[in-house]
C-alpha cells in the first residue's frame, strides 16, 4: 500500500511541475510584469536601457543560428513585423543567445533580415525573463510604458499573428 501511495505521490507531483511549466511556457515574468533590467548595446553600438526604450513598443525577439524554429521565424518577423512598424515608435531587437559576433552577422546575413540585434554572450538577458533551461524562440514584447503586454513561445501562425494585432494596438494606443 505504501508502494501505491509513493508512486501516486510520484506522479502528482511530476504531473504538477509539468503542467506548471507548461502554463508559464517557460516565463518567470508574465504579462503585466515590468521587464527585467535591460542595459545592453546593439551590435551597432546604440545602448538599449529600459529607460531608452520608454515611448516605443518594443519587441525582445530571442534567437540563435542553430534553432530551426527561429529560422522559420525570422523572415515573418522582418516582413510582417519590423518592416510593418519600424517607422513608428517602435523597436524589434534581435537578441542571440550565447553566439560570437562572428557566427551572429553570419547568421543575420543568411536570413536577410534588417532589424536591428545584440548578442547575450551569457545568456544572463535570457535568463532574467525565463526560468532554467528554457528552449529559444521567444518574443516579449512592451508596451511605451515599458510593461510586458505579450510573451510567444515558438513559431505557430495563429500566435504571431495576435501578437502583431497586440503590437499594433500598442502603437495607436496615446
Amino acid at each position: 500500500m505504501k508502494k501505491i501511495l509513493f508512486i501516486s505521490l510520484l506522479f502528482v507531483v511530476h504531473f504538477g511541475w509539468s503542467q506548471q511549466e507548461d502554463a508559464t511556457r517557460g516565463y518567470k515574468v508574465k504579462v503585466g510584469d515590468m521587464p527585467p533590467v535591460l542595459d545592453f548595446k546593439l551590435l551597432d553600438g546604440t545602448p538599449i536601457t529600459n529607460k531608452n526604450l520608454k515611448g516605443k513598443v518594443v519587441v525582445l525577439q530571442f534567437t540563435a543560428s542553430w534553432c530551426s524554429v527561429c529560422r522559420k521565424e525570422m523572415p515573418h518577423l522582418e516582413a510582417e513585423v519590423w518592416q510593418r512598424f519600424k517607422n513608428e515608435d517602435f523597436i524589434l531587437t534581435g537578441i542571440d543567445l550565447k553566439e560570437s559576433q562572428e557566427k551572429v552577422e553570419k547568421f543575420i546575413s543568411q536570413m536577410q533580415v534588417s532589424y536591428p540585434f545584440t548578442i547575450d554572450i551569457d545568456g544572463e538577458l535570457f535568463e532574467s525573463f525565463t526560468l532554467p533551461n528554457a528552449g529559444v524562440t521567444r518574443n516579449i514584447v512592451l508596451d511605451k510604458s515599458g510593461k510586458i503586454i505579450y510573451l510567444s513561445r515558438l513559431y505557430e501562425e495563429e500566435e504571431f499573428n495576435e501578437m502583431i494585432a497586440t503590437i499594433d494596438a500598442a502603437i495607436k494606443k496615446s
